[in-house]
């Protein structure tokens, strides 16, 4: 149990930002700590929005994360190859990665652990297998390791940046030039710890290319090429540039199309295969969700 007790320096700010700043932890939890009345204004509950005063005596209790469920699940994964070392999944909109606070169970991971009982455990006891991420409402193709020597190989090609990947994007606006290069450093948002931003501090390279497939009234199809990959990286560059992701939830503040997720889509993966050495392409067509709202532009 923490206690603290406001000052005038930082009366009048909302009670989530208070906390999140004077304990060094995200919003998430800490919104999550006032939903299981963990924290205490004067004895009393309060909401997120409530705005603390001079001498407000907040009492922050320990927060239990919710237990994460590494149970095999039957999914209906979409496996575009596999072997002895590799596995490349198409995956489906909404499908979160790994297990992590908030998304305890019914993973990729949790999928991958019903279809395969080899997996590589180089990530940690969470990430079995999972040699790279994209966000779960980016679709598209995903490498998985089978073993610890294919994950380390790979890792390897990721980290000399000598695999292929490709994202089709839809973005807001239309980019009058057909190619372009954004080179900007990013890091975490400093008054939200949840997004990734471009910024100067505490933040590390990364370089996307893009080129432009179509035009549309308001909205372009691209194609990008990623030279680094960091968290969020084609979403807070297209958002730094003025062209935000079409359907993007988090960055860009345009209004939502539908529920079905942003329009990024892994369409090409490359790699050498750790054991043949022989240079692997794949591609996956754009899925359903992301032609639908692709329908809408098209008049």
């Amino acid at each position: 149990m923490k206690k603290l007790i406001v000052t005038e320096e930082n009366s009048k700010v909302r009670l989530d930002q208070f906390v999140m700043k004077t304990c060094d932890i995200s919003r998430s939890k800490v919104q999550k700590m006032i939903e299981q009345e963990l924290i205490k204004v004067n004895d009393k509950l309060e909401k997120n929005s409530y705005r603390v005063k001079v001498g407000d005596n907040i009492e922050v209790g320990e927060y239990v994360p919710e237990e994460m469920n590494l149970e095999p699940v039957n999914m209906n994964l979409k496996i575009v190859y596999e072997d002895d070392d590799v596995i490349v999944v198409d995956k489906e909109n909404g499908v979160v990665v790994h297990p992590a606070p908030g998304n305890p169970t019914n993973t990729l991971v949790n999928g991958l652990l019903y279809h395969s009982k080899s997996l590589s455990d180089i990530n940690g006891e969470f990430r079995p297998g999972i040699v790279h991420r994209i966000d779960a409402y980016t679709t598209g193709l995903l490498m998985v390791a089978k073993n610890n020597e294919a994950h380390a190989d790979l890792a390897e090609q990721l980290a000399n940046k000598t695999t292929k990947r490709k994202y089709t994007a839809l973005v807001w606006g239309v980019i009058n030039h057909d190619t372009g290069t954004i080179d900007a450093p990013i890091g975490r948002d400093p008054k939200d710890r949840k997004k990734q931003t471009v910024t100067s501090e505490n933040s590390k390279e990364a370089i996307t290319h893009f080129k432009v497939l179509e035009r549309y009234k308001n909205a372009t199809l691209i194609e990008c090429v990623l030279e680094t990959g960091r968290t969020h990286q084609i979403r807070v560059h297209m958002n730094y540039i003025g062209h935000p992701i079409v359907n993007d939830p988090v960055y860009g503040k345009r209004k939502l199309i539908d529920d079905s997720g942003q329009c990024l889509h892994a369409s090409v993966l490359g790699f050498i295969h750790p054991r043949t050495k022989k240079e692997m392409i794949f591609e996956s067509e754009l899925p359903e969700s992301f032609l639908n709202i692709l329908e809408h532009f098209k008049d």
